[in-house]
């Protein structure tokens, strides 16, 4: 595994090619996708590792920054088992407010009045998050139907039908209050969306509410701090000499 204090000692294309595990800090604005193609151009058309395998272990919105587990190799054999760890995250609600997208993606649609809301009742509302929950996930996710991810549907303003799902949370706490801004902390199951805990949160304080920002800092016991960034990581490819 190749964490970002791993500057000591040489990186061989063999070490990727064999297989290993990558853990990045996923900048915002990038998709997972975009983060997984940038490493996988460098090893496919600068190191002529053209059969690579690579891929990722549970997809972040680009609205989010955070952990993103990447395999290389033999190590895409174990994506299925990360992805089914338990995950830990921090962020901000922005509570009198919702968007179609339950987050920045979108433009506002609709406001609420807040002045009910005092720490009794977010104190309150937080009882309707703990343990298994059944959970709409947003319209505009990367879940397929058809075929398709069904955001594509969304963006283009068309009706989009789905199932609630069953999901885990096993810790769910307001570290800040600074209203209109509550910070959050969560630690829950694979197939959470965070953006529906900040939609439904909203609702269970008879208001409205959409999700501001959102680290991953936990992939079971990957930590982000151990993470690297994208751009060093790169730089750090640059640096190995071709055999």
């Amino acid at each position: 595994m190749l964490l970002k204090n791993d500057y000591e000692g040489e990186w061989f294309t063999e070490l990727f090619e064999e297989g290993t595990t990558i853990l990045i800090d996923k900048p915002l604005y990038w998709t997972s996708f975009d983060a997984v193609n940038k490493i996988k151009a460098k090893l496919k058309y600068g190191f002529g590792l053209k059969k690579i395998k690579i891929g990722h272990a549970g997809t972040l919105d680009p609205m989010a920054t955070g952990l993103l587990i990447i395999c290389t190799g033999k190590n895409t054999k174990m994506i299925d088992q990360f992805q089914g760890m338990e995950k830990e995250y921090t962020g901000t609600f922005f509570i009198g407010a919702t968007r179609p997208s339950y987050d920045l993606e979108t433009e506002i649609d609709e406001y609420f009045v807040t002045d009910h809301i005092d720490n009794i009742l977010i104190k309150k509302a937080l009882q309707n998050f703990d343990g298994e929950i059944m959970q709409l996930p947003p319209i505009f996710s990367a879940i397929k139907k058809d075929g398709q991810p069904i955001y594509k549907k969304a963006r283009k303003g068309k009706e989009v039908e789905i199932e609630p799902r069953k999901v885990n949370i096993s810790n769910f706490e307001i570290t800040d209050n600074k209203m209109p801004f509550l910070d959050f902390k969560i630690t829950c199951s694979k197939g959470t969306y965070i953006r529906s805990i900040a939609y439904d949160f909203g609702k269970a304080l008879d208001s409205g509410a959409y999700l501001e920002k959102l680290c991953r800092t936990r992939i079971g016991v990957f930590q982000n701090d151990s993470a690297w960034q994208l751009e060093p990581f790169i730089e750090k490819l640059n640096q190995i000499e071709i055999k």
